[in-house]
């Protein structure tokens, strides 16, 4: 298919953006990489009236470490933020993540900023949010705002931006020093979407017990999924078998999947349970052997 009609402007401000959005009342669609919404308009899923391109928007573009968290502008591209040191250091769960994210000419043309607006549950990106307590900055008519990634994320392609509003930024928390990560995920074929994600990061305090065990589900659920149960099982802990069963169990019983044509609802919450004990048992793994160096 081809996509409808629609005007096509490329703004040279953030507030050039927000004239335009204002201008077109509701109808207009923000084209960041283009990655998400390109076979949205092909199958006429999207119908903007105009496409307000970001493009051109270099302000938007960088990654800057600001003392205890880094600040990633929107217009990022995937690859990028995937490849910087910076991000290495101080964010390993993040490029840990976008790798399983299509493929590199996808992550070279798409940006974060993109990714996280079209809010997709089973993107990689919106559950490292999550996992990491990200905040999302937004700029609108009248002015910024923050928005707890916690609260940004309310259902399937929705979120809580307002349709004049430009999503300008992420900030994110450094990880502590330390972290281990990992990511289990599992898709029909490399560079497709995940049917379930699991995303981890965590770390062992010096009595060797688990501290700050961050655990993350892309694909069970309408929104990115926190598990706190089963964070709240693991923390202060020493690193034992059943705990990380007990864990598993309690992420399959927090998601609220979907059934389509790619799986039921039951076989993804199979997949959660059964990926959230690999991630675990990965970054145990990894965390003693750590702590051991």
């Amino acid at each position: 298919m081809k996509p409808a009609p629609f005007d096509h402007v490329r703004v040279t401000s953030v507030d050039h953006a927000i004239e335009t959005l204002v201008a077109e009342d509701g109808d207009a669609k923000i084209l960041a990489g283009g990655q998400s919404l390109v076979p949205l308009l092909a199958m006429r899923l999207a119908q903007p009236t105009r496409l307000v391109d970001l493009g051109g928007l270099r302000e938007l573009d960088y990654i800057r470490d600001e003392g205890i968290h880094v600040e990633i502008g929107a217009m990022t591209r995937s690859r990028v933020v995937e490849t910087s040191p910076v991000i290495a250091e101080t964010l390993p769960l993040l490029p840990a993540a976008l790798r399983y994210v299509g493929h590199v000419t996808i992550r070279n043309r798409g940006t974060l900023g993109g990714s996280v607006a079209h809010a997709d549950p089973a993107a990689e990106a919106p559950s490292v949010l999550r996992a990491l307590d990200a905040e999302i900055i937004a700029t609108g008519p009248t002015g910024r705002r923050t928005i707890a990634a916690k609260d940004f994320f309310q259902g399937f392609l929705f979120s809580a931006l307002e349709p004049e509003e430009v999503l300008t930024a992420i900030r994110i928390p450094k990880q502590p020093a330390g972290s281990v990560v990992a990511v289990e995920e599992f898709a029909r074929r490399h560079g497709d979407f995940a049917l379930v994600a699991v995303l981890g990061a965590a770390r062992l305090d010096p009595s060797g017990r688990i501290a700050d065990v961050r655990l993350s589900v892309a694909g069970a659920g309408p929104t990115p999924l926190r598990a706190d149960a089963a964070e709240q099982i693991l923390n202060g802990q020493v690193p034992r078998p059943d705990l990380v069963a007990e864990a598993a169990t309690a992420v399959a019983e927090a998601t609220n999947p979907g059934a389509d044509i790619h799986a039921p609802a039951e076989y993804r919450r199979h997949l959660a349970k059964v990926l959230t004990r690999r991630c675990l048992e990965r970054l145990l793994t990894h965390a003693e052997r750590s702590a051991a160096a």
